[in-house]
């Protein structure tokens, strides 16, 4: 029986649902355990860095991870072969040094397997092909997560002791809060600047009234350009209109081909899932996990339908390429097959060109094959993956776009102006029969636009009425999770791994808030910036930021991590001397409510301590009454009298739950509205951001008005 043990080889990951579907691939030769993630980390009580000897790390077992280290020791002693199949990144490389590292089994083989899908011919392949730990793959992440314990466990202590508890700083939240600060104070300075636009409304001499169409005012005919800055201006000017001669100056037909978009990057996925799916970044990074661990489909058993979902490559394997041309073939036909396979060049910065895109592992499996065996949003990530890499090998979309320049003579006062129309027509929808990214949006308009009536050089035209509006220059839009990605990848900062936890961070700690998708700085996140602004300017510097970056992923390939940390370090060290007596208390104001004290009649305060805000009495320390803070919604618990406050759970997610519990058990995730259904009286949640949906009938609409602000309890 032993010997027959010996025989046998023991494969690791990181979680249970992985080992199943790789077990289904892998038979019965191999044992197969989850690590459930790191088994080692920095300690949670203390630095766990000793500085003083280059920045070696101290890693223990955590207390929840003893069970498991221990578990997968006794798994490892009655066979020869390890294989560690953590993901294919630094992360995943660290993970299975760190496993290596807990087992130590004398005569035991540690072998690496990488692989980006879990199908058959991948995991077949990766386990012909192992190789050893690639430590500087591990370098790299170690240095990465030493920088950000150093910031993190030197700089929050600083803002606990000068602002308030709780309170935390880090490597790349900080230069997200600092974008998003910013952009704060540049809608706060904005001023608005009053411009006028003129459209005429013209046909053709003989044309009846259908065939009407409209036309910008843009300059004089000699190309100099108009600027209407006043409604006294506009007025002149649509007099003089209104007296002018117009016909067609000239007109020009151009074809225009647009082009798909190339498949999901982890980046541009997350800001497509938030476009069409209102997903956040977090909750997208969750179904994908799941999409690539593996799900059962019926008899299949479980299975991978997506490859790996944390990457910054464009690039894809030459035979999903074959797959997806075929496919296409059969399905839309061949003129829906480009000449030639598309490839697409990364072009954001620090991309790595090492994994490949997020695409479904079988094009041939539709998603409409697979809707019944997958949760609603799970079915919905795995359309939008299977439809962009689908699309991104279709045929471009063909238009005729027409511009046409009419001349308003104005002979009293000798001028002519110029005027242009436009219009884009879809004469081969090419790849939009399937996806269109957000990017075409603005396009799609256009393409929508009624089509010109058939004008020619020369035709005369009537004016049917002149149509000035009164228009502002804008403000910069707040950010939404999908731009502040956008802008974090442009700068360079983070990596596919970390857009999520940074969105959620910044958020979580009260820095920014998110109100129908917008996020919006704090008062403390004001006041938590400035101070990193001021006293660490490098830490919140985004070119710096891009550049270690940069030196950090060097170290996958080349250089001394050691030296790396070291010179981040220096100043860095310097600046929190400095910064620790330069800095005076903050006192920021605490948030009043409209409760009273039940013991002296005074206003309750919303304050933060240790374990979070409570609601204290204002005339403390006289009265030291406290209670404990609930955020309300004004939604009336559907199963009792109660009011659904809004929540956190053990993994930081935000969920509304009743105000009675224990006794009331009642908790929904989208945030429950006031008004209830129009169509049945139940409870309704909000929707796609203005939007509200019933939790009982089929009802969607729009939220009836502005929900009630939340107060404390």
């Amino acid at each position: 029986m032993t010997s027959k043990k010996k025989n046998k080889s023991l494969v690791i990951v990181e979680s249970p649902a992985k080992a199943r579907t790789l077990s289904k691939i892998l038979g019965n030769e191999y044992d197969l355990k989850a690590s459930l993630g790191h088994v080692r980390d920095l300690p949670r009580s203390n630095l766990g860095v000793d500085i003083e000897h280059g920045f070696t790390p101290k890693y223990v077992v955590p207390r929840a991870k003893s069970k498991t280290v221990k578990e997968l020791r006794d798994a490892s002693k009655n066979v020869s072969t390890i294989y560690l199949a953590t993901d294919p990144d630094r992360e995943g490389e660290a993970i299975s040094w760190h496993l290596a590292s807990v087992i130590k089994q004398n005569n035991t083989r540690f072998r690496r397997v990488v692989f980006h899908e879990i199908t058959e011919e991948a995991i077949q392949h990766a386990f012909k092909h192992p190789r050893a730990i690639d430590m500087q793959l591990v370098n790299a992440q170690q240095a990465r997560r030493i920088v950000d314990r150093l910031v993190g466990y030197k700089l929050s202590p600083l803002l606990w002791k000068k602002v308030r508890r709780g309170l935390s700083a880090g490597r790349v939240q900080s230069v997200a809060l600092r974008i998003v600060v910013d952009r704060e104070r540049e809608i706060e300075n904005f001023i608005p600047v009053e411009y006028w636009t003129i459209e005429a409304e013209l046909s053709k001499k003989e044309a009846t009234q259908e065939n009407t169409f409209r036309a910008s005012l843009v300059g004089f005919l000699d190309g100099t350009k108009i600027d209407l800055n006043s409604e006294e201006e506009t007025t002149r000017l649509t007099v003089r209109l209104e007296q002018a001669d117009y016909l067609v100056h000239h007109t020009k037909t151009k074809k225009a081909t647009r082009q798909p978009a190339p498949p999901f990057i982890t980046s541009t996925l997350q800001q497509e899932a938030f476009h069409k799916l209102r997903f956040s970044a977090r909750q997208t990074m969750a179904l994908a996990q799941q999409l690539y661990e593996g799900l059962p489909l019926g008899d299949e058993g479980s299975v991978g339908l997506i490859t790996y979902m944390r990457t910054d490559s464009t690039q894809v394997s030459r035979t999903a390429v074959v797959e997806a041309r075929e496919f296409i073939n059969e399905k839309y036909g061949a003129a829906y097959v480009p000449p030639h396979a598309r490839s697409f060049t990364r072009r954001v910065k620090g991309a790595q060109e090492a994994h490949e895109a997020i695409r479904p592992t079988r094009i041939r499996r539709e998603p409409s094959q697979v809707k019944s065996y997958l949760a609603a949003n799970q079915f919905k990530l795995y359309e939008l993956i299977w439809k962009r890499m689908v699309a991104s090998q279709m045929a471009a979309a063909i238009f005729d776009n027409t511009s046409v320049d009419i001349e308003a003579e104005c002979k009293e006062y000798r001028t002519i102006y110029l005027l242009r129309a436009s219009c884009s027509l879809n004469r081969f929808p090419g790849f939009t029969v399937l996806y269109t990214a957000e990017r075409d949006n603005n396009e799609e308009e256009a393409v929508k636009s009624s089509p010109l009536p058939d004008l020619k050089k020369g035709d005369n035209l009537r004016l049917l009425g002149l149509f000035p509006e009164q228009r502002f220059t804008q403000p910069p839009p707040r950010f939404t999770e999908a731009s502040l990605i956008r802008m974090l990848e442009q700068y360079g900062i983070g990596r596919p791994s970390t857009y999520a936890p940074i969105l959620s961070t910044i958020q979580q700690r009260e820095y920014v808030t998110k109100s129908r998708s917008i996020l919006q700085p704090t008062e403390l996140g004001i006041v938590v910036n400035d101070l990193m602004s001021q006293h660490f300017p490098d830490i919140v510097d985004t070119e710096f930021t891009a550049r270690l970056e940069d030196e950090l992923d060097g170290i996958a390939s080349k250089g001394n991590w050691v030296d790396i940390v070291q010179d981040f370090y220096t100043p860095l060290e310097k600046n929190l001397a400095n910064a620790t007596e330069q800095i005076e208390k903050v006192k920021l104001p605490d948030e009043l409510t409209d409760e009273t004290c039940p013991n002296c009649g005074r206003q309750l305060a919303i304050k933060t301590g240790r374990f979070g805000k409570f609601l204290a009495c204002t005339g403390y320390p006289d009265c030291k009454y406290t209670k404990s803070f609930q955020k309300k919604t004004g939604a009336i618990c559907p199963q009792c009298d109660g009011e659904l406050v809004e929540r956190r759970s053990k993994k930081g997610r935000t969920f509304y739950g009743c105000s009675n519990y224990p006794n009331c058990n009642f908790a929904v995730f989208s945030r429950p509205l006031p008004e209830p259904c129009p169509r049945c009286d139940a409870l309704m949640t909000e929707y796609r951001g203005n939007q509200a949906k019933c939790t009982k009938c089929s009802y969607k609409g729009r939220i009836p008005q502005e929900p009630a602000h939340a107060t404390s309890s």
